[in-house]
């Protein structure tokens, strides 16, 4: 079956579907799914905009809402992970997923399902290493701190993914694997992102969480995205028996959205053609969390997972063959995933606007339906439970404050991961992308109409993207240089157009807390580039 993916679409819902119109009237092609790697942007009304952890000034509606009021309908079925730039509210209310529109399916803070038999896995949020270790605490309306941690991936998400056992054909993270980069043109990218070097030479560019997961997953397919730049890795990973076979994956990141032609990408991968089209759970991963459900944590404390080293009874939570046929007898042997969305918020009117809508932290029914059928915690109403009786106590409040002021996490023990740099420490003057004549000019603008003349290039398999030889454990840069001219051809150069010489990281300089003083602007071809005060830029 062919599989679109698509990397950050920044709420242009509307363009994003007309390129896949434009794709099956020009050369014949129509994707069967698509997967969209972070950043989604679900906003569904103003006070969802108002849970962006972005200037004020660049909120803009974008087209999602047309779809969850059910004015559009998505013509392919869309599954898509949390990034950094989103309605974390409303993302919030599907911690375990569920659907934000018909036919749009988000895979909650972490998640596995399966389609036409292919089986598909994500991690939503980016990789900080200070809240790394911390329970899903926050709720709106979120302070200058929660509306960013609520988007930052936990232990316990990874420890959840690690328990399975089962081969993953698919995986996606918005931020990318720690490493990856030196399994594909690592010269070629420090070409086109000048500014990730010092980075990719100390090894700490990306989310160590997700290079973890990569290790032990071992997917056929990576997908990200968050860095916007293209770029191809192959990996082969290493067997832990003679009896396993060989295992290799192949990564892909896409760039941010239209009019780039490297933000989506068609693939061929393997189905089963007697499976269904409906989307459907996945046993394993249902057992994995019910065997999981007692380390639902709710508060800011750290703390650390269950290991093998003499300090916990029980360590193994992986679903053994017995949990999955409860699984399997619960629903009946019927893993369809129901069509049961629902309107939880109301949905914004351009006749009718309501700038000073406030979020409310509010209870989807998917997720209780959800929590009921397989015996779950509902994270959120755990939240309001706690918010509840800390205020009861006086003790919410001082908790809150306290968490403002310690806002790098210096309190907390150590992490187990020596760095705090996640996908992006360093400034990317290319995360976002606004019209070069404005600074308040609509996000619309990165999204414009396909050109007749200039259709997006797409692949419809994944041949031509650049794969390292089965041989290369890590590729160097002298082995590299040979190969440019193919990369050329496949397209994961085509940024090296423009000329990056003059770029410089833009520096972090004062402002007020909303973002909206101490930003630095600078104008580059066709673009004006910002950075916010939030590290997670």
């Amino acid at each position: 079956m062919k599989v679109a993916v698509a990397g950050c679409c920044h709420g242009a819902l509307d363009k994003l579907y007309e390129t896949l119109e434009l794709l099956r009237r020009r050369h014949g092609v129509q994707p069967d799914l698509l997967l969209c790697c972070g950043d989604f942007q679900a906003v569904r009304n103003e006070a969802d905009l108002r849970c962006m952890a972005v200037p004020a000034k660049y909120r803009h509606m974008q087209t999602f809402y047309r779809y969850y009021s059910g004015e559009k309908k998505a013509p392919v079925l869309t599954v898509f992970i949390g990034g950094n730039h989103e309605a974390s509210n409303h993302l919030q209310e599907l911690p375990y997923g569920g659907w934000v529109a018909p036919n749009i399916y988000y895979l909650g803070y972490a998640g596995v399902v399966r389609f036409r038999g292919v089986r598909i896995g994500g991690i939503s949020g980016i990789f900080k290493s200070h809240d790394y270790r911390k329970g899903h605490f926050e709720c709106p309306p979120y302070n200058h701190q929660t509306i960013r941690s609520a988007y930052h991936v936990r232990n316990i998400e990874v420890f959840k993914l690690k328990q399975l056992k089962r081969p993953m054909d698919i995986f996606m993270s918005h931020d990318w694997p720690r490493s990856i980069y030196h399994y594909g043109n690592k010269k070629q990218l420090l070409k086109i992102k000048s500014f990730f070097r010092q980075e990719v030479e100390s090894n700490t560019l990306g989310s160590p969480a997700a290079s973890e997961l990569l290790q032990h997953l071992k997917p056929t397919y990576w997908f990200s995205a968050h860095l916007h730049v293209k770029f191809a890795a192959f990996m082969q990973h290493e067997t832990n028996s003679k009896e396993e076979l060989p295992k290799a994956t192949k990564f892909l990141a896409l760039d941010k959205c239209l009019p780039h032609r490297d933000f989506l990408q068609i693939i061929d991968v393997e189905h089963d053609p007697n499976a269904g089209d409906s989307l459907e759970y996945d046993a394993e991963w249902i057992a994995v969390l019910k065997a999981t459900n007692s380390l639902v944590n709710v508060t800011q404390s750290s703390w650390n997972m269950p290991e093998k080293n003499g300090l916990h009874a029980k360590w193994d939570y992986s679903a053994t063959e017995e949990a999955m046929k409860e699984v399997l007898e619960e629903l009946n042997h019927n893993l369809t995933i129901p069509c049961n969305f629902t309107l939880t918020a109301a949905c914004y009117d351009p006749s009718k606007p309501q700038k000073n809508m406030e979020p409310v932290h509010t209870i989807n029914p998917q997720t209780t339906e959800f929590c009921a059928q397989f015996g779950l915690t509902d994270i959120n109403d755990r939240i309001q439970q706690a918010k509840e009786e800390g205020s009861g106590r006086g003790e919410y409040a001082e908790e809150e404050e306290e968490e403002e002021m310690d806002s790098t996490g210096s309190a907390e023990e150590p992490s187990e991961y020596n760095t705090d740099n996640s996908g992006l420490s360093s400034i990317n003057p290319d995360e976002i992308m606004l019209d070069e004549e404005g600074g308040d000019e609509d996000l619309s603008t990165c999204s414009v109409d396909p050109s007749p003349d200039h259709p997006p290039e797409f692949s419809t398999s994944f041949s031509d993207i650049r794969i390292m030889p089965d041989s290369m454990a890590v590729s160097s840069d002298d082995a590299m240089d040979s190969n440019n001219e193919e990369l050329e051809k496949s397209g994961v150069s085509k940024q090296g157009e423009e000329k990056r010489s003059t770029e410089r990281p833009l520096k972090r300089i004062s402002g007020d807390e909303n973002g909206n003083s101490g930003i630095k602007k600078i104008k580059r071809r066709n673009q004006a580039v910002y950075a916010a005060e939030d590290e997670d830029k």
